[in-house]
């Protein structure tokens, strides 16, 4: 498989992302379909699937030979990285979507061989692209490059955080948080995630699958954030993972609260 343009792939990307954008916003306040998926708390709507088709068939016009892994099930069954993989999330946080109007995002990750290349996440109503990763040298807000956020300890930043998980203390999450400045619950992995790019909080413990994390994984380890699991190892990307994401300081501090097994 020959390697595309790598930074014409993004600027298309992104017209993409905007162009879905457009469409979400002109449905959005229109009588939505809602359907449960799994349970009352996991929700899908027509606009998840409708973006869904659009973005993949986008996808399909960019890259054709590409395999494309979406959350609603219209792309490909892809069972292996090798080549290129394209994850796509159509709408991250559909209950705030539902419920809001508000808090979530649209998120695509692009992996070569396994490796991810180009990260995005568009906080649609902020109307911000988080877009980049190793094959363009860097991670932009727009049109503002972004530095890597300050390595933090535990101590000294807010944690993002799932609220079953902390609910129910699964994985010493109750410690982790009170080791920590603060919890912070958004609602949306991917607006989780900008607010780990941004500095905001200094880390993210939630239960994700691919579509939820593939974007995410890449724009955060181009500005030096750890992606693990909660044990500190690699992410299947092809699976459901309890992952942590954290500053290297603060994955430390994490790490060693689940190997002492005990609550601060």
């Amino acid at each position: 498989m020959a390697q595309p343009d790598w930074q014409q792939l993004s600027t298309d990307v992104i017209s993409l992302l905007k162009e879905g954008r457009r469409q979400v916003l002109a449905k959005m306040h229109q009588t939505l379909t809602v359907d449960e998926k799994t349970s009352r708390k996991d929700l899908v709507t027509n606009v998840d699937k409708g973006n869904e088709q659009f973005l993949i068939g986008g996808i399909r016009a960019l890259d054709p030979d590409a395999q494309v892994l979406g959350e609603e099930g219209f792309g490909d069954t892809v069972t292996s990285l090798t080549g290129r993989v394209w994850i796509v999330d159509p709408i991250d946080g559909t209950m705030n979507f539902v419920k809001q109007r508000d808090h979530f995002a649209m998120m695509i990750g692009i992996y070569q061989d396994g490796v991810g290349q180009l990260g995005f996440i568009y906080d649609v109503m902020n109307d911000v692209v988080y877009a980049g990763g190793p094959a363009v040298g860097g991670v932009w807000a727009n049109d503002r490059q972004l530095n890597a956020p300050a390595n933090l300890a535990l101590a000294d930043g807010l944690m993002g955080m799932s609220a079953p998980l902390a609910l129910h203390d699964v994985a010493h999450t109750q410690a982790i948080v009170e080791a920590s400045s603060g919890m912070r619950v958004y609602g949306s992995a991917g607006i989780e995630i900008i607010h780990v790019l941004l500095g905001k909080t200094l880390g993210y413990i939630s239960q994700l699958k691919p579509w939820d994390i593939a974007a995410g994984q890449i724009l955060l380890n181009t500005l030096g954030v750890r992606v693990s699991t909660i044990d500190g190892q690699p992410l299947d990307m092809l699976s459901s993972n309890l992952v942590l994401v954290a500053t290297e300081q603060a994955q430390r501090d994490i790490l060693r609260i689940e190997e002492d097994d005990v609550s601060l």
